[in-house]
């Protein structure tokens, strides 16, 4: 039964109609229920893996609280980010920030961790990508409906 929920959400999740919803609402709700659980539940985490990413903003320098599903790596040291945006046009704000500051923190499974990210390009954004794709096959459909290249980061813990 496990599975039919999680494809039932894989297939709502690739729709136009969660790309212009989601983006508004999931962040909001899961800034709230982190806050409220003092960082022990992450709501989107119920179904994908994720963690709050606290970079620095790109021009106001001023810290930024984003809540994103990432692809923890096998070695336990690392996390993908997609810059997905829910397959809409234009980069994700934290990813801009990322590129300017790549020194940040994230807060996983209730831990805050300090990170430096790392934008992925050429063989190892590919393996990556495809490694993410059997992950979650929806960033497929997103990256289907958007003419720019969606950005990969790789997070390394300090």
């Amino acid at each position: 039964m496990a599975g039919v929920g999680v494809r039932f959400v894989q297939k709502v999740s690739a729709t136009r109609a969660f790309a212009k919803v989601a983006p508004h609402v999931v962040p909001a709700l899961d800034r709230a229920v982190h806050r409220l659980t003092r960082g022990r539940v992450l709501l989107s985490a119920q179904l994908l893996p994720g963690v709050i990413l606290t970079s620095t903003g790109a021009r106001s320098g001023l810290p930024r609280r984003t809540p994103l599903a990432c692809m923890p790596e096998e070695d336990g040291h690392g996390w993908l980010l997609v810059g997905s945006n829910f397959g809409r046009a234009g980069h994700p704000a934290w990813t801009h920030n990322l590129l300017a500051r790549p020194d940040a923190s994230i807060s996983w499974k209730g831990r805050d961790i300090p990170v430096t990210a790392r934008l992925l390009a050429g063989e190892e954004r590919a393996a990556a990508w495809k490694a993410l794709l059997a992950f979650w096959p929806p960033y497929a459909t997103y990256q289907a409906r958007v003419e720019r290249e969606i950005r990969i980061f790789r997070l390394l813990r300090k």
